[in-house]
């Protein structure tokens, strides 16, 4: 709960920010630091399997799966399931929508850094 009331404050105080919008619907579905982790691992590694992620980022199964499923219903990664023999094989890549919100996301936080050090 706490989390949520934090990031709750923390888009607050970005919407404070004179002339410097909130980065749109993928902005904050990326900017969760488990979801942030997750693309940007895919941005760098084209595709991973669940569990190169898992073990990459660090993260529970159930995590890891909330996580990746909500960035799949905003369109952000594609899940590919299949199996290897008899053993099944999940893999996830960026899609270009993904992409672009990682570039507008990374965008906004630059823009964010420019205008907080501007007003020192």
């Amino acid at each position: 709960m706490a989390d949520s009331s934090a990031s709750r404050r923390a888009a607050a105080s970005l919407r404070k920010v004179q002339g410097l919008d909130d980065g749109g619907p993928e902005t904050r579905l990326i900017h969760e630091p488990a979801r942030l982790r997750i693309v940007s691992a895919l941005a760098v590694g084209d595709t991973l399997t669940f569990a190169d992620l898992k073990a990459q980022l660090e993260l529970s199964d159930g995590n890891l799966s909330v996580h990746a499923r909500k960035l799949e219903e905003g369109g952000l990664i594609t899940c590919t399931k299949s199996f290897a023999g008899r053993v099944p094989r999940t893999e996830y890549r960026l899609t270009a929508k993904g992409k672009k919100a990682l570039d507008r996301y990374l965008d906004h936080m630059e823009a964010l850094i420019r205008r907080l050090r501007d007003a020192d």
